[in-house]
């Protein structure tokens, strides 16, 4: 035997040792518990049972760290141009911007190192042990392995236990396993290999005791419990970054090259060949820098996110990262757990298997509506005198309660599989007090592993007393004499109906009742075990699947993204869900063989493999990481704990707001207020519309500060006078930026939103189509701006006139350009075109309020040297912006004509 203060050997399996050995491991007598000297010398060995902090970052850091980043140095960098030409209102506005995208980013970072501390709170707070032979009730915490725990009804387990003794003890293991009925747990060890869910002998931390009584072992604390191996999984996964930063970072550094490429070559061919003034061409070159920088683009970014969150919480989808918005629309596999996500986690009897017949029940959860059909015809229950005493067995047989609530609609007290029979009971028309009140429950034997049943003794007031008794079916139906009204129902017969049950994956269960002898008041074994029962009939019974997430999985399909079920159930079960829900459960995997595949057939397997059963943590983490090396966008949906490292390795994790764990929501990108994965079908369709809202606000502004940098470029290299000022294109990169920019934030889905493939993960930013669209409309840009000055200069207008006309060229040419650019490809000669969006046509007209002070307002004429425009100076740029947008609704047809549909 060890000594008392040796350590056991760290890999031991304990649910593969008996009672025996597991104590002799630990050296701990099972009847007194350790001394009090023995858990001091181990608590200074193992630590106290909880979850270490993790280290982070200090909050003055990661404030710091949120301005590290390209397209913020260039917005710093253009700040720091506008500060040194005095025009402080657009360094004011620069500076804002990236105070608030710190301010976001620092908020959002804050939340999500939460995840950790959600999965610390699992373990429970307090302990009932034996310690030197007296019961203690004790801080969780202090408990060490080879303490004796007692377990009760409703506690929280609060390590994981080595069970040594159990009386009729059910365990929920949903956050750990998934599974949503609760695990018989026994005594017996078990194979090494066996799945947590089939660790009938143990008891983890975390979960929580449905029904019983049990004496456990402590075999494992703190951070050696399956909750801090998961806590740990959680802490070692790295935070993806989201294809909109990723995308916007690349933008950012691409731009930042370009423009200090081309500032470079400008100075040096203004001053060293066209040996202009120094002054001068320093001044043209800051006119390019400040052209070309899109200084809007990351306010219209987070205004376009913010519009979209907005959206989401309206349709029960809170985000807690911005960028999640636009991840979703990039999703292109979505991994779902099943309990609770893509089912309602509410045991439902779908069918009842009479000596009569066979009968469907309709009606999903614990509402008691619905009915009973016979091949597709309705029954009525009231006359079916076969399912009548069939549903007095399953309501009167209970313990379990149900109660009308106004938010949840009704509550279940007591067991799933119960409540599930006591809904049936209501289906068929009983009522609960009625029928105790007409035949009251005498005695009972209550259900414990080892029987496998419960019975319940009843008389009537007319003195007949009978017991009903319901369990596993083979062990019913071994206590049943042949039926004489049903000859043809043999046992063979029986076992056929059970077994396609079973292949539908339903959980089955037996009814049956018999008659006692008058006047007997009391119920023993004995009067159970003697073959004597008429069997009434079996229940098939599952957790459906929710009839809008049927309809959700096959919209994400037509959507071109995969739907995959990885849940902690039996294979048979996840199988038939997953057929139900139109997933491809054939050749369905368990967590024992993704486990045995090396990580290239693991990921093939995982792309076309639709449902995956009996998974752990990390059989989830590495399905995840499988279909993220195949180059999928993952989302990654769960309630429980057991999900939260894959929410959070996931490119978004999409966590049950309701139903779901602390730390499912806390590892997670956006959580679902309603628990319902059709939410997840509304939450894509909105990520989709914001990435394409972001896309046309760039199509807008970089065609702009194009066409803005280009006629700087122009003027240089061909010796041609400026058509505008440095000052003049800060005005305008001001004010349509805070109005015609803005109002792109703002536009409705396009047509076809959901029927087309996801985006590419690797697609960039700027695709080819999107950057022959950004150079044709700069050159038109370009063209009309040289026209109009060209046109005011041979009439013998000013040079003020001139640049006053150039200047509202370039915005009435960006305002016509904002109604064409709201449509990708199809036709800009729509009604819709210019009244489908109210802001656009608000943001124009404050626009041209703008303009029109810049002309006539005498301190703005002062400030940037304008001057009035005459009748045929407004009509010439009319003209001229009519014709960008005919030329602009060309190029479109044209990409029409090719069926290019998306930029």
């Amino acid at each position: 035997m060890p000594s008392p203060s040796a350590a056991p050997d760290p890999t031991t399996v304990w649910h593969t040792l008996s009672t025996d050995e597991a104590l002799h491991e630990l050296s701990v007598d099972a009847s007194a518990g350790l001394s009090a000297e023995e858990v001091a010398r181990r608590m200074a060995r193992y630590g106290r049972n909880s979850l270490p902090a993790s280290r982070r970052r200090g909050p003055w850091l990661r404030l710091v760290l949120q301005f590290h980043n390209p397209l913020i140095y260039v917005l710093l960098g253009a700040g720091v141009v506008t500060f040194g030409l005095k025009d402080y209102v657009d360094t004011g506005v620069i500076a804002g911007v990236v105070l608030i995208n710190a301010c976001i980013g620092f908020i959002q970072e804050g939340k999500a190192e939460k995840a950790l501390d959600a999965v610390r709170a699992m373990l429970a707070s307090r302990a009932t042990v034996l310690r030197g032979g007296a019961r203690h009730d004790i801080d969780a915490a202090l408990l060490v392995p080879g303490d004796i725990v007692l377990l009760e009804s409703g506690v929280r387990v609060p390590a994981d236990l080595r069970l040594l003794r159990v009386k009729n003890l059910r365990i929920n293991e949903a956050a750990l396993t998934g599974e949503s009925l609760p695990a018989d747990k026994d005594t017996q060890a078990v194979a090494g290999d066996a799945s947590i869910g089939d660790r009938n002998c143990m008891a983890y931390g975390g979960t929580v005791v449905s029904v019983g009584q049990a004496r456990g072992l402590v075999v494992g604390t703190g951070q050696r419990t399956e909750i801090g191996r998961i806590g740990k999984l959680v802490g070692e996964v790295q935070p993806l970054v989201t294809p909109l930063t990723r995308r916007l970072d690349q933008f950012a550094r691409q731009i930042t090259l370009f423009i200090l490429a081309a500032g470079l070559i400008t100075f040096g061919y203004g001053y060293g060949v066209r040996e202009m003034a120094l002054l001068d061409i320093f001044l043209a070159v800051v006119g390019l820098t400040v052209a070309a920088i899109p200084e809007g683009l990351p306010a219209i970014v987070t205004i376009v996110l913010a519009l979209g969150t907005r959206s989401m919480a309206r349709k029960n989808a809170i985000v807690r990262r911005l960028p999640a918005v636009e991840t979703l629309g990039s999703v292109t596999v979505i991994c779902s757990d099943k309990t609770g996500t893509l089912t309602r986690n509410e045991m439902t009897a779908v069918q009842v298997m009479l000596p009569t017949g066979t009968l469907q029940v309709s009606g999903t959860g614990y509402a008691p509506e619905g009915g009973f059909q016979r091949d597709g015809q309705a029954v009525d229950a009231a006359q079916d005198q076969a399912l009548q005493k069939l549903a007095h067995c399953a309501l009167l047989c209970n313990d379990a309660q149900l109660r009308p609530d106004a938010q949840a609609g009704w509550l279940l007290v007591g067991d799933p599989t119960e409540g599930s029979l006591l809904t049936l009971a209501h289906k068929a028309g009983l009522d609960a007090q009625e029928a105790a009140a007409a035949t009251p429950r005498i005695d009972e034997i209550p259900f414990e592993s080892e029987n496998r049943f419960m019975a319940t003794l009843h008389h009537d007031h007319a003195g007949q007393v009978f017991v009903y008794l319901k369990g596993a079916p083979e062990r019913v139906i071994a206590l049943c004499v042949p039926d004489t009204e049903a000859p043809a129902q043999d046992d063979g017969a029986w076992d056929a109906r059970m077994a396609q049950a079973a292949q539908a994956g339903q959980r089955v269960l037996a009814l049956a009742r018999c008659e006692m002898p008058a006047g007997t008041t009391a119920l023993s074994m004995d009067d159970i075990t003697t073959r004597r029962f008429t069997l009434l009939g079996l229940v098939g019974l599952i957790d459906p699947p929710r009839d809008e997430a049927i309809a959700a999985v096959a919209e994400c399909q037509r959507a071109g993204m995969r739907v995959k079920m990885i849940t902690g159930d039996h294979v048979v079960t996840a199988a038939a869900i997953g057929r139900q829900l139109g997933l491809k459960a054939e050749g369905a995997l368990t967590g024992e063989a993704v486990a045995a595949l090396d990580e290239l057939t693991l990921q093939r397997v995982a792309l076309e493999t639709d449902v995956f059963a009996r998974a752990s943590p990390e059989h989830k983490l590495r399905l995840v990481a499988a279909l993220q090396a195949q180059g999928e966008l993952v989302a990654m949906t769960g309630d429980g704990v057991n999900d939260a490292p894959a929410l959070k390795a996931a490119d978004i994790g999409v966590a049950m707001g309701h139903k779901g764990t602390d730390a499912a929501r806390e590892a997670a990108d956006l959580v679902l207020t309603d628990d319902n994965f059709a939410t997840i079908a509304h939450a894509v369709r909105e990520g989709r519309v914001v990435f394409d809202n972001i896309k046309k606000s760039l199509l807008f502004m970089l065609p702009t500060n194009g066409g803005e940098a280009g006629i700087i470029l122009i003027a240089v290299f061909a010796g041609l006078t400026l058509p505008v000022t440095a000052g003049q294109i800060l005005w305008v990169n001001m004010v349509t930026a805070v109005t015609l920019a803005l109002a792109l934030a703002f536009e409705p889905a396009e047509p076809g939103v959901m029927a087309r493939s996801p985006r590419s993960p690797s697609e960039p930013l700027i695709t080819r189509m999107l950057a022959l669209r950004i150079v044709y409309v700069s050159l038109l840009m370009i063209a009309v701006t040289f026209s109009i000055f060209r046109w005011e200069v041979s009439r013998g207008s000013s040079l003020e006139v001139a640049r006053t006309a150039a200047v509202n060229m370039l915005v009435f040419g960006e305002l016509v350009y904002l109604f064409s650019v709201r449509r990708f490809t199809d036709s800009g000669w729509t009604w819709d075109t210019f009244t489908g969006n109210p802001m656009a046509l608000w943001m124009g007209a404050l626009l041209m309020g703008l303009q029109l002070l810049f002309t006539y307002a005498a301190p703005l004429q002062l400030l940037f040297q304008t001057a009035p425009l005459d009748p045929a100076s407004w009509l010439m740029i009319l003209a001229l912006g009519l014709g960008l947008f005919v030329a602009v609704e060309a190029q479109k047809a044209v990409l029409r004509r090719l069926n290019v549909r998306s930029l």
